[in-house]
């Protein structure tokens, strides 16, 4: 009884890791927690900037890295490496948690304590849900979840990372090489690893409904949709590039006019991916 009741996470455990740019001031966190003080949680910001731009926080329950570096990835590892926390919620500066979302989390993780992430709901800034999740629990993510999976969603076992050494792909995300997917090739690394990856349908953050790979045009997405799909399933890339043409079409995302032009920015992607893993920026 007394293993199992050290194994219980509390939420204390729960750090959030939040990435920004160019704040000299926490401001910006209060609107993020509406309906309580930022102070009252543990959270650690990483703030790219310059020097002289720096970031200073009065409050003990909050930690602040000012870091020169610029990429999304670059911070998202940065927070990870230095996190104090068990259980480490992925944020960005520009979400809102919900009352009681530290709670749903400790839950989550009580009911799957050997999960490596999970992932939960979120909603639009209008409350209807940022897309379409399944109804109950998952277990197990299959692949094509795992492609749905947003960043702001995430939620982290700190202790199996620790033990692991998987970080973000600082070669994708907002400020990479290749803007988006930086989600899809963490969770799949972790699969490789047989972690346990699980969905907990449970409303945490609300957010803008538009982001990053919405402003960007069909032959942009496939020329990274190229380099992300190699970057996982290597040699097998192609395979899943027909999968998500196949989709793309059936969607009308894409017309079939625009095929030749999409397959070839995504070859162009492949290449890419594979020139920087043979040392070639």
């Amino acid at each position: 009884m007394e293993d199992k009741l050290e194994n219980v996470y509390k939420e204390t455990d729960i750090e959030i890791l939040i990435a920004t740019m160019n704040r000299n001031s926490l401001d910006f966190l209060e609107p993020m927690f509406s309906f309580s003080h930022f102070s009252n949680f543990s959270i650690l910001v990483i703030n790219q900037t310059e020097v002289e731009n720096s970031l200073i926080t009065n409050y003990s329950n909050v930690r602040v890295i000012n870091s020169p570096e610029k990429g999304l990835c670059k911070s998202r590892n940065l927070a990870i490496n230095n996190a104090i926390g068990k259980i480490l919620v992925i944020s960005d500066d520009d979400v809102v948690y919900q009352e009681e979302f530290v709670t749903k989390i400790i839950n989550a993780y009580n009911k799957f304590p050997k999960a490596a992430v999970i992932n939960f709901s979120a909603i639009n800034s209008d409350g209807t849900f940022m897309k379409k999740y399944s109804p109950v629990a998952k277990k197990e993510l299959n692949s094509f979840e795992i492609f749905n999976v947003s960043s702001i969603e995430m939620t982290i076992n700190g202790e199996i990372f620790d033990t692991i050494g998987i970080q973000f792909d600082e070669n994708f995300g907002l400020g990479g090489i290749f803007e988006m997917g930086e989600e899809a090739i963490l969770l799949f690394d972790l699969k490789e690893k047989d972690k346990q990856l699980v969905f907990e349908p449970q409303v945490i953050v609300a957010h803008e409904s538009l982001t990053s790979s919405n402003k960007k045009n069909i032959i942009e997405k496939y020329y990274i949709q190229g380099a992300l799909l190699t970057r996982i399933f290597k040699r097998k890339y192609f395979p899943w590039l027909i999968i998500k043409l196949f989709f793309d079409l059936k969607q009308n995302k894409i017309y079939f006019t625009s095929i030749i032009a999409v397959l070839k920015s995504a070859i162009k992607g492949h290449r890419k991916i594979k020139s920087i893993q043979n040392g070639n920026k």
